[in-house]
């Protein structure tokens, strides 16, 4: 029943945020086509930070984000929402990018507050790479940097795009139960690789799915659509390209989604 209740009202929000394309609290937004700049809402920006960490993990110090929605004062006790960047972006990107100003978006429409959080994996793809392996920094030291600042790591989604909402996937397949939801934008997946083969290990983990109509990705990601254990619970696909003026369109969808399953 918990669930149920929860899965209806982020579909609620979903709905106001207009899953299928491009509207923002009522009004039409620019940056659908290609090479358009990303959308950033006019919306205050809380508590947000770019800093260092050593990475064991990793083996090397890395960038970590972090950024609470504003009148959250420092974010302690809130959930988390960890990012996995795409191939073109990482960590230190994510402030020009507007994710601190969508999330307080998100909560004044009515998505209850989290926190997000993300650090640098570079161009592995979420993967073990040798001895540096950005999926264990994802699983265990995010969450641990969080832990540190009294945010609420006992609730944990995930969130990314391309290369990152490919990690995404890769990370809850790895971890069953460890994140409440994954959103995933576009994700680098193919039929055959190790997201298609791990997808029924993603059975009882809520998953946001989008992508454009116009990304050549478009038919994989249909695809894994067709290939998971369970109907997405949030989603959908509408006229876009493979590029951040597209994917920030669809933010505010996919915010309401994790917040519905991180309250």
């Amino acid at each position: 029943m918990r669930r149920r209740h929860v899965l209806a009202g982020a579909a609620a929000l979903v709905a106001g945020a207009a899953v299928g394309g491009a509207r923002y609290a009522g009004v039409r937004l620019p940056g659908a086509g290609p090479g358009a700049a990303p959308f950033v809402p006019a919306a205050a920006l809380g508590d947000e930070r770019l800093e260092q960490r050593r990475s064991a993990a990793r083996g090397r110090t890395v960038d970590v984000y972090t950024c609470v929605p504003a009148g959250h004062g420092d974010g302690r006790g809130l959930p988390v929402c960890l990012v996995l960047h795409g191939g073109s972006k990482t960590a230190r990107d994510f402030p020009a990018l507007g994710l601190g100003r969508h999330l307080t978006a998100a909560v004044e429409r009515g998505a209850a507050p989290f926190v997000l959080a993300g650090a640098t994996g570079d161009r592995l793809a979420w993967r073990p790479s040798g001895g540096d392996d950005p999926q264990r920094m994802a699983h265990e030291e995010l969450p641990g940097w969080c832990a540190a600042r009294g945010f609420d790591t006992a609730r944990v989604a995930v969130w990314g795009w391309s290369m990152g909402g490919a990690g995404a996937l890769r990370l809850a397949e790895a971890f069953p139960g460890f994140a409440r939801g994954v959103a995933a934008f576009s994700p680098a997946v193919a039929p055959g690789d190790d997201v298609f083969a791990g997808a029924d290990r993603l059975r009882g983990t809520p998953v946001g799915l989008w992508c454009g109509r116009d990304d050549p990705l478009y038919g994989d990601v249909r695809a894994l659509h067709r290939r998971l254990p369970e109907a997405p619970a949030a989603g959908g696909y509408s006229a876009g390209r493979h590029d951040f003026g597209y994917w920030s369109t669809l933010v505010p969808a996919a915010f309401a989604f994790v917040a519905g399953m991180l309250a």
